[in-house]
């Protein structure tokens, strides 16, 4: 019985990968699959990702849908791209990074900021499924790099990335839908706290009152300064995981392998 061959990798993916020639002639001088996915992301940046579509990056670009689909079979290929492309590669490590602490850190901060600069590329990641695309897996990467000297497993390290990029994810996923109403500057977030104070009078919620007298999400409104305001919560729950981390590493003997 003779073994079957491997499913392709979609067109958009295998030419993103380098494995498949990207078309060189077309009905649109210069169009390329970098300058697809650039102006793809130009238009999510200014209209949303809804309105990516085949037709309005052809329109961008000044050709024909039909051109683009020389690159991308659909817009779903597309999408993925764009997501990658969003993304960006990684940030490289300083070199004070030093240790896998200061190197996961490193890895948390510059993933959130590239991804801040795209909000709406945060609901995509999951919608995706696993990373498969270039910028993605360097990512992934370089935070088993940063772990290759601890006495984790594979699997454990893998393990640790899902858990800070969740961390992350998890963050400007709330942050992506405050910012989505288009009716205000900024979104939902605009007056949460005010919000929170009001639905909370009477006794209502007595422990989320007593959060929000104290200043808890006073950082979500402009105009409101206080306590609340000057805490971190991401750098808090960064920390926090990192210190689980410590500890699951010190219970296994300390940071530092032998060997990996």
């Amino acid at each position: 019985m003779e073994s079957e061959s491997p499913a392709p990798f979609p067109a958009g993916l295998e030419a993103a990968w380098g494995l498949r020639d990207r078309p060189h002639k077309g009905p649109k001088r210069g169009l390329t699959l970098d300058g697809i996915v650039a102006a793809s992301i130009a238009v999510a940046d200014a209209e949303g990702i809804e309105a990516v579509s085949m037709s309005r990056v052809a329109k961008e670009l000044g050709a024909s849908t039909m051109a683009l689909y020389r690159y991308v079979a659909t817009k779903d290929e597309l999408l993925m791209l764009v997501v990658d492309g969003a993304i960006g590669p990684p940030v490289p490590l300083p070199p004070d990074a030093v240790g896998w602490r200061a190197g996961l850190e490193h890895w948390a901060v510059t993933m959130r900021a590239s991804l801040n600069e795209h909000l709406w590329v945060v609901p995509l990641l999951a919608a995706h499924g696993p990373p498969v695309t270039p910028n993605q897996l360097a990512w992934l990467d370089q935070c088993l790099q940063v772990l290759s000297g601890t006495r984790l497993g594979h699997a454990e390290k893998v393990a640790v990335s899902l858990l800070v990029s969740g961390q992350v994810r998890g963050e400007l996923t709330i942050l992506a839908l405050l910012r989505k109403d288009p009716a205000r500057p900024d979104g939902r977030l605009a007056g949460y706290g005010k919000f929170l104070r009001r639905v909370t009078e009477g006794g209502r919620l007595p422990a989320l009152r007593a959060a929000v007298v104290d200043g808890a999400f006073d950082d979500l409104d402009a105009d409101t300064t206080g306590e609340g305001a000057e805490f971190d919560d991401f750098a808090f729950g960064l920390e926090r995981a990192l210190d689980g981390v410590a500890a699951y590493l010190e219970e296994r003997g300390g940071a530092s392998a032998g060997h990996d």
